[in-house]
């Protein structure tokens, strides 16, 4: 580095006038006092010192600095950075208003030439010029335009300017003009290069496809999926979805001008196996972006044998045929409890009774579901133990409740146990035994109840309203005031209603890790009037498989992991639950769990569990996972107390901070170049970024400034003369 010192005074008419005049004032009252001593030689010296004094002060008066230069020995910097991020896959450049033949331009395309060194040659000889791209890791992530030209200030100390070219699209990380800031403070101007439509061009995107993780062999699966349309007019389109088992399955879907709809197919997968599901939109006329009409999704397809256990106090018709209904399901394995007064043997001795409520939570965790019939707390019925190991077994284990009032009104005595926490409805305790009707009295469905996959009794939406509407009424609905807050209506009462509105009879609703049904009906057994089983079975099938579902996510054999929500998106927190039992299968207390997860792009992480709350009595050890990639993530649960490991896998869609066709914010890229008093440089208009550079001066030196005039050394060296003086003048007397 080269640098030039120097003495340097910031003067004005004034302060020159004024010190002149102060020098001769002074010069001329030290002759005639020298004179008058008789030009004695001490007198002379006093006098001298005077005159020194006088022409410092008049020196200081004209602001005397010591200024030194430097200037760097290398070359000044240019930074060129270019936006590699997925979102600038984005095809929406067009020349003039208009696509050419090929369609339009990506947005790197458009980019491309300033990539390429051979671009910025004419700069070598005075500038160095490094040519970089910036991009999220891992990809997929949001882009932050904040960094990198923060990053470029702190890397080159002599960055004489900054190109970036980007299509703005600024979803991560700090506000881009903090940076901005530190560049104009530092003078060095940003010329940006904005690229893509700042209004979304006419498309028709596949914006999500929310296929379920696990599926039921020979059991249909709801497979959810998202279109946004930004095409000026209504469109009906076929959505085609083809699973890897080779069928295809169609449905008419129709999309508004500018609208986003959700809809969803049912597949029945035909067999146990891994598999995928591709669902494709076709390309409509004026559509310029197709390469976002296709999606795909992976699902594993198991057949399960879901342990279910059903708690009654007397047969009653609906649990004689609930009984029926689940022991000639393949996939369910039914165990029955009867608290029946007077008998002397409860469950009449057949294989699929037990003789006493499970005895412990090794015994009751078996269980994926439980119906809880007209039992409540009491003699021979269960007991306040019971209440807290099923109120553990759902928000722990993952498992399902069904509450299944009854005439006999037992149920009400659960409030005030554990129990009534997870109920999805208040009790009314005033009528325990419910309400009878003079006649039979349908459920109607709700919206959601017309959504839920609980009531699907039929594979299109009208046809199964129209089904339900043809159901057999009850003649007795259970003791209900209201659904609490949190829960989910699926059906209410034909025409029962209080002060909160219609009597609800089918109402769900989360607690912990698993659900809760409660149904204030006992006639689901009338619905098989002149179909047979055809929509009961189907209603306790799906009913038990909903419930079980996060349970069975993943199992081995003394190991469960499930994780919420079921189709996490890019970011989002993922709650992972893990269960584990001992080699006697009761539940494990304390361990060392982990799970080492693996991302599409090959990157580990380790997610360590604890139990919730730091009670281990219920085998659950929780933690948790955000995911910075889309796909499918391979995760390797492992317990060192046990030796077991359990392979499972999440999928986490698409990419919602970077994805490709959102509209580009060039607004952005003007702000930063504002701020830093550069320009805006279109993509058409790159060639002339050469010139503009060029032209551009050299930067100023750095200079380094020592202002005399105010100096504490300054100031004690007139100090010290003016207190000479004084002595001097006391030596001679004339003082």
């Amino acid at each position: 580095m080269n640098g030039v010192a120097g003495l340097r005074f910031f003067t004005t008419p004034w302060t020159i006038g004024l010190s002149a005049a102060l020098v001769a004032a002074i010069a001329v009252v030290a002759f005639l006092t020298w004179r008058r001593s008789g030009f004695a030689a001490g007198t002379g010296l006093v006098e001298l010192l005077r005159l020194v004094i006088a022409s410092v002060v008049a020196v200081l008066l004209n602001q005397p600095e010591w200024v030194e230069e430097y200037r760097p020995d290398e070359k000044p910097a240019v930074a060129v950075l270019w936006d590699a991020s997925r979102s600038m896959d984005t095809r929406d450049v067009v020349s003039g208003g208009t696509a050419s033949a090929g369609g339009p331009r990506s947005r790197r395309d458009a980019v491309a030439p300033l990539a390429a060194s051979e671009f910025w040659a004419a700069l070598t000889p005075r500038f160095d010029v490094v040519v970089e791209p910036f991009s999220p890791t891992p990809p997929g992530t949001g882009t932050d335009l904040g960094d990198p030209l923060a990053k470029s200030l702190e890397r080159f100390a002599s960055l004489r300017a900054v190109v970036i070219a980007s299509d703005g699209d600024w979803n991560k990380g700090r506000s881009p003009l903090d940076a901005a800031q530190a560049l104009r403070l530092a003078q060095v101007p940003v010329y940006a290069v904005p690229v893509g439509s700042a209004t979304k061009l006419p498309d028709l995107e596949l914006a999500s496809l929310d296929c379920p993780t696990m599926g039921v062999a020979d059991k249909p699966v709801r497979v959810p999926f998202t279109i946004v349309s930004s095409l000026p007019t209504e469109r009906v389109v076929i959505a085609t979805l083809t699973p890897s088992s080779g069928e295809k399955l169609v449905k008419e879907v129709r999309i508004p001008a500018m609208a986003t709809v959700s809809d969803w197919i049912y597949w029945t997968p035909p067999g146990v196996g891994d598999y995928t599901v591709t669902l494709t939109i076709p390309v409509e006329q004026g559509e310029i972006l197709p390469d976002n009409n296709e999606r795909t999704a992976p699902i594993a397809v198991r057949q399960e044998k879901l342990k279910v256990l059903v708690v009654e106090s007397v047969p009653r018709w609906e649990y004689r045929y609930l009984r029926n209904a689940l022991a000639r399901d393949p996939g369910v394995d039914v165990s029955c409890l009867l608290f029946q007064p007077g008998l002397s043997k409860r469950g009449g001795g057949n294989k699929d009774y037990i003789q006493t409520f499970p005895a412990g939570l090794d015994e009751l965790s078996q269980y994926d579901v439980v119906f809880l019939g007209d039992v409540g707390v009491g003699n021979g019925q269960l007991t306040d133990e019971d209440c807290r190991l099923l109120k553990g077994l759902v928000e722990y284990q993952a498992s399902g409740l069904v509450f299944m009032p009854g005439w006999r009104g037992e149920q009400a005595s659960l409030v005030g146990t554990p129990l009534e926490e997870l109920c999805p409805v208040v009790i009314d305790v005033a009528r325990p035994d419910g309400v009878a009707t003079d006649g039979p009295r349908r459920l109607v469905l709700t919206e959601a109840g017309r959504k839920s996959l609980l009531t699907k009794l039929a594979d299109s939406g009208g046809e199964n309203v129209a089904v339900w509407e043809s159901l057999p009424g009850g003649q007795w609905y259970g003791p209900v005031l209201r659904a609490k807050a949190g829960s989910e209506v699926l059906a209410v009462h034909e025409d029962a209603a209080n002060e909160y509105g219609r009597i609800p009879l089918l109402v769900t609703r989360t607690f912990g890790a698993g659900k809760v049904l409660y149904m204030a009906t006992d006639g689901a057994w009338r619905w098989r009037k002149g179909v047979e089983d055809k929509y009961h079975y189907r209603f306790w099938g799906q009913v038990v498989r909903w419930m079980a579902y996060r349970r069975n996510m993943a199992k081995g054999e003394r190991m469960s992991l499930s994780f919420a929500p079921e189709q996490p998106q890019l970011g989002q927190s993922i709650a992972i639950d893990a269960r584990i039992a001992e080699a006697g299968g009761e539940p494990l207390a304390r361990g060392d769990v982990t799970a080492r997860i693996r991302t599409p792009s090959g990157a580990e992480e380790t997610v360590r569990f604890t139990p919730p709350g730091g009670d281990g009595e219920w085998g659950v050890f929780a933690g948790s996972f955000t995911p910075s990639e889309p796909g499918q993530h391979d995760v390797l649960l492992s317990c060192k107390e046990t030796g077991d490991t359990l392979e499972a896998s999440i999928f986490v869609q698409g990419s919602v901070a970077e994805g490709i066709g959102k509209a580009a914010r060039p607004e952005v890229l003007a702000e930063i170049a504002q701020v830093t008093r550069g320009r805006v440089v279109r993509p058409e208009e790159i060639a002339g970024l050469v010139d503009a550079l060029s032209a551009l001066p050299d930067p100023p030196p750095a200079i380094r400034r020592m202002q005399l005039w105010s100096h504490p050394l300054v100031a004690a060296t007139l100090v010290g003369l003016l207190g000479l003086f004084w002595i001097g003048r006391k030596r001679q007397g004339l003082v």
